[in-house]
Order: structure tokens, then sequence, then C-alpha cells
């Protein structure tokens, strides 16, 4: 049983989808399968959900399902050769009532509204910042522009504006049908794409749970944090989430490269602070695309964000479309787990000055604190609601945390949470019985053995949310 802390989220896709493929993935360490809702119809994700849960009830382990929603379609319409070449210093127009294929003096729109969001002087960004066009003048539906950096266009590459500022709402429509499907196989989370205010997050989580209303389930929501807006506003869209998404693509492109570093730290230790979690995406072993081993500054991207205390690292293309799926899986695992042994705790420091409004806050910390001063080889919260395993993971400590459920929707939700190892257990509703099944049920996974302490939290009466409320220091017989 790995002792990794940090989640591994990979991305489903061609070169992923094979059912032996997916198996030694899961097995190699992924905790969290994304599938990305910018491609394939609702029966290919319903279908690929089934053999995720199939793949992952062959490797003995659970693993969440990320629904990855994708967002408005601020894009460029196609070419007739499906590419120009666009060159510094050429006029180009992008005209969104246009019907014919575009050419190389322009190209129609899929984002109808650009022509009313931008004026002349302001600086488009096209295919992820590598091409960069100026705003002359805009007339009518056709928005004039000076070619400043040139490149390879192709058909429905985005469109960002710099410093932001383009309105198109966070859900469309096509994310709203994308919702029930990814309800309808129980999507374990939702990732919303491109939300400016925490309105966008609460609307998401209304639709999500009249969705899965008729199923009984209720998803985890993440905010991907990836407009310009987004940055102000990110405290009110965090609360309005259960975690966020570095996604350091878009944001990038709008708020420029060198600003995102900082602004990553700072997401990480705000989501921490707010008990919520955290995953760092975009390029992360881009390398190993095509190459078998990660470039060295792959490598320290990783740690750093290990370093950083995020609960998840992210595959996007490297697990989707790469030729070396597994061996990307099998090295970011390894990165994690060297740069977790490197980490400097500050649990003293960091529980001083707090003060607890909640019981259960205050038995999950008196757990860290008191597992952490006496050497115990593992910390074990008996949960329904997977609250007091996620509040302990909000600090950094090297004693595993054991969370026994007897929900499934818990378990696979707990895999995203930083040194959170998720069982399913069902646990008698007598508490010493439940204590004893519970001691008995990770002594047979090796995680103590006789002489070994541990500490457990759990609630009286048992089973009722929220209610943590004991803490017992054991020692095993």
């Amino acid at each position: 049983m790995t002792r990794r802390a940090t989640k591994i989220v990979a991305t489903l896709g061609p070169a992923s989808s094979d059912p032996a493929m997916l198996e030694q993935l899961i097995r190699a360490g992924v905790d969290v399968v994304r599938m990305n809702f910018s491609h394939g119809t609702a029966q290919d994700h319903i279908d690929r959900a089934t053999l995720v849960r199939a793949a992952a009830t062959r490797a003995g382990r659970e693993v969440a399902i990320m629904a990855d929603l994708q967002g408005p379609k601020i894009r460029v319409g196609k070419f007739a050769d499906g590419k120009v070449m666009l060159e510094a210093g050429q006029k180009f127009v992008l005209d969104a009532a246009r019907t014919e294929l575009g050419d190389i003096d322009a190209v129609g729109l899929d984002y109808k509204t650009l022509p009313s969001e931008v004026k002349a002087g302001d600086v488009l960004l096209l295919n992820d910042g590598l091409i960069v066009i100026t705003v002359d003048s805009v007339k009518g539906a056709a928005v004039f522009t000076t070619v400043k950096v040139g490149g390879v266009l192709s058909n429905n590459k985005g469109i960002n504006k710099q410093g932001g500022g383009l309105t198109a709402p966070a859900l469309t429509a096509k994310d709203m049908d994308d919702i029930k499907t990814a309800m309808s196989f129980q999507a374990d989370y939702v990732a919303v794409s491109f939300p400016k205010n925490a309105t966008d997050m609460e609307m998401a989580r209304q639709l999500c749970n009249v969705a899965g209303a008729d199923f009984n389930h209720k998803p985890g929501l993440i905010a991907k944090i990836e407009r310009a807006e987004a940055i102000p506003k990110l405290e009110e869209i965090l609360l309005a989430s259960d975690g966020i998404m570095v996604a350091r693509g878009d944001l990038a492109v709008e708020v420029g490269n060198a600003v995102v570093p900082a602004l990553q730290k700072r997401m990480i230790k705000l989501a921490r602070e707010h008990d919520r979690f955290v995953i760092t995406a975009t390029q992360m072993m881009e390398s190993m695309i095509a190459n078998p081993v990660p470039t060295r500054a792959e490598v320290s991207d990783v740690a750093n964000a290990v370093l950083d205390g995020t609960d998840a690292v992210m595959l996007s293309a490297e697990t989707a479309a790469g030729k070396y799926p597994l061996e990307t899986v099998l090295e970011m695992a390894k990165i994690c787990e060297a740069a977790e042994a490197a980490e400097e705790l500050t649990l003293d420091a960091d529980f001083s000055g707090r003060a607890f409004s909640r019981i259960d806050q205050a038995i999950a910390l008196g757990a860290l604190f008191t597992a952490h001063h006496l050497g115990a080889k593992a910390i074990v919260a008996l949960t329904d609601s997977g609250s007091t395993p996620l509040w302990m993971s909000r600090y950094l400590i090297h004693v595993p945390i054991y969370a026994l459920t007897s929900n499934l929707s818990t378990q696979r939700r707990m895999t995203l949470y930083r040194n959170v190892h998720a069982l399913l257990m069902d646990t008698s509703a007598v508490r010493d019985t439940a204590l004893t099944q519970a001691e008995r049920h990770i002594k047979s996974l090796g995680v103590v053995q006789a002489g070994d302490v541990y500490a457990i939290t759990c609630g009286e009466p048992m089973g009722a949310p929220g209610g943590t409320n004991m803490l017992k220091i054991c020692r095993v017989h």
C-alpha cells in the first residue's frame, strides 16, 4: 500500500482508454481519473466511466472520476485548409458574421459577442498565447487586427484577451447537458471551467444537485482558476467550491507567464487555510508526451507544487494522448514521494493561536497534534461525510491518515485529499465493536503491527455526519 501523500489526477484519452492500460495506470498510482468533456459524446463518457470503474475493481483500488466541463468556447472558426500561417505585420480580420471557411485574410468566430467586447488597442492572444494580435478597429461584426507575433493558426483555436474581460458565462447549454450525463454515472467531482465569481459556482452546484437527485448523488465541485477576473474574487470562488484547480494554461495567457508561480503558491495557501483542496495542473510533465523521461525543470515543477502543499498534481495530454502514459505516472509518483520526504513540518506553529468553534474540528486537530508528538504509526478516522479527514489533511504531517467509511461516494471523494488513504468498511453501530473492527482492518493491511501506537477518532452516536467527538490513543496488542 503506497504511503505517497500527494494524489495524482490523470486525464483519460486515446492513450489510456484501453482497459489493460487503464488498470496499469491505477495500479501505478492514479487516484483520480479526469474525463475531458471538450471531446466525445455523452455515450462516450458513460462508456468510459464504466471502463474506469471496472479497471479500478480489477486493480483493487478505488478512484474518483472527475467530469471536466468544457465551458465557453471562445475560439476562432475553421479554415478552408485547416490552418493558415500568419506573419508579423500582416492584417487579419476576426469576423463574427462570416459563414464561409477562413483564409489568410480572415476567419469566422465561434464566439459571436467578441466584437462588442473589444476595442482599438486591445491585445488578443490566440492558440494559448503563441500568436499575438492587436485590435486596430471594430466595424459591426468584424474585428480588424494587426499580427504582432505570427505563427500557425489552425481550426477552433482559443482566444484570450490580455488582462481578461471577455464576458462569456461559465456554464453553457452544452455544460448543462454534460452535467446531466456526469450525474447519470455519479461522477465524484465536477470541474467548472472559467468561473468568474461565486455565483458561477453556486449555479453549477444547483444544476449538479438537481441532476444528481434521481441518483441520490451530490458531487464535489472544483473551480478551475483560469481567468484574470477570477483572481480578485479568489476567496469567494473558493468558499463556493469544494476545491480549486490552478489551471496554469489559460491563466498564464491572460495574466502573463511571470505572475503564475506566485499565484500558484497563494492559491494553494488560501485553499488550505479555508479547508478546501487544490489541484495543480497544466504542462507538469509536458515533455513526456513524446519522451520517456521528464526534463529537470518538470521534475522541479512537480516537486515545488508538492512542497507548496498541493493536494494533487495533474496530467493532461501526457496520459490522454502521450506515448508514455504509464512511465509518466510512475515518474510523477516517484517525484512526489521524494519531495514529501524533504518537507519541513510546522505543525506546532500552525496550531498556535488557533481557536475552534466546532468540536469535530478540535478533535481532528487534537489527533494530528497527539499523533505527531507521540510518533504514532497512523491516524484512523471513522467518518461518514469525510469532513474530519479533510480537516486533518490541511496540515503537513508525516503520519498517514486512514479514513474508514461505509459510504462509497465518501470514499471516492476522499481519494483527492492529501495524505488521506480512504478505505471502505462497514462498522458496527456499537462504538467498542467498531473500534476493534477498525484496528483489525488496519492491522490486516500491514499499516500497524503489535506494539505500534495509533490515534483513532469517531463520533457518538455512531454514524451521525459531523458528529466526531472522540479521540482515543491505542497500542496494538
